[in-house]
């Protein structure tokens, strides 16, 4: 199973040049990977530069980048940017996100968001083939820089952007999965891959990571959770889970506050990699086995600054 590190992620409450700090540590302690996600602080582009300023040899995923927001050109113009100005090859991650993030926060239309995935998948493919970005007009313009390497991860869920992976990424991405999800969304993407006549591409979750969690990690591995709970696909584990009445809180408006009071601890584990070093090796065994091939921590640092102790017990 290959382990990478997940600088920045959701939105929380720690300091956003936490980032930089949990990058810089997966690259002392050899990490291969870091992923510099992109949302409503950080730009996933400058956080990459950023981040290969402050390290030496880890590689570099700016994303999931959402679709909606950036058209084909700003992604690979993005990616062929870093590449230049750090010497170091930066891999893209494309995902549709939400429409509270997508239309709430950039004032966008989430209208197409599986046609635009694939316009930009298939910019992507097009533009390390040398064709810039995949346009067919390029009004006079010209590449100034050379294509970028960007290996192509794609975020899915669903069947429709299950099968985009399928087609034109060379990693799909799952977020916030359990050991069942894995099983069933990896024949799902082997089967679209054999449709095909493709080989399947490799499969990732990022995956909430603490090892011995304090009460602060933990509490902030819960608030990572509950924003999960009114999303089709995420509220039946949790039910299934038994953490139906916590489900059903949620959907009668309960705040966040009341939603932390009603959830133990282990709910974080549910989708997660929560518990002693031990206990957290055997779950990524179980998610081998069910077919993931590797594992983007999340890892908390509330009560663990820049993931020190979560990091250093799993690093490679």
């Amino acid at each position: 199973m290959k382990l990478s590190v997940v600088a920045a992620s959701r939105e929380d409450d720690q300091p956003p040049l936490e980032a930089l700090r949990v990058a810089t540590l997966a690259d002392r302690l050899g990490y291969g990977e870091v992923w510099l996600g992109e949302g409503p602080t950080w730009d996933s582009f400058v956080l990459a530069t950023a981040v290969a300023d402050v390290t030496s040899r880890i590689a570099l995923t700016a994303g999931p980048i959402p679709v909606s927001v950036r058209d084909p050109l700003t992604v690979v113009r993005g990616a062929a940017g870093v590449e230049a100005v750090t010497g170091r090859p930066c891999g893209v991650a494309l995902g549709t996100s939400s429409t509270r993030v997508v239309e709430g926060v950039h004032g966008r239309s989430r209208a197409r968001p599986v046609t635009d995935l694939r316009s930009c998948a298939a910019a992507v493919v097009a533009h390390r083939a040398g064709e810039w970005f995949g346009a067919t007009d390029t009004h006079g313009f010209r590449p100034r820089l050379p294509p970028a390497l960007c290996p192509l991860t794609v975020a899915a869920f669903g069947d429709k952007a299950i099968a985009i992976a399928a087609e034109y990424a060379d990693r799909m991405l799952l977020d916030l999965v359990s050991v069942d999800q894995v099983r069933t969304l990896r024949a799902k993407l082997d089967a679209a891959a054999a449709r095909l006549g493709r080989p399947a591409p490799t499969l990732a979750a990022w995956l909430p990571a603490a090892i011995d969690p304090d009460e602060a990690s933990s509490t902030q591995l819960l608030r990572s959770v509950i924003g999960y709970f009114p999303v089709r696909g995420y509220r039946e584990v949790f039910v299934e889970a038994g953490f139906g009445a916590a489900v059903e809180l949620a959907d009668a408006g309960a705040g966040p506050e009341e939603l932390l009071a009603a959830l133990p601890k282990e709910a974080a584990g549910t989708i997660g990699l929560v518990g002693d070093l031990g206990s957290v090796r055997a779950r990524i065994a179980e998610y081998a086995d069910a077919g993931l091939d590797e594992i983007g921590l999340v890892p908390a640092t509330a009560g663990d600054p820049g993931a020190e102790r979560t990091l250093t017990a799993l690093c490679p």
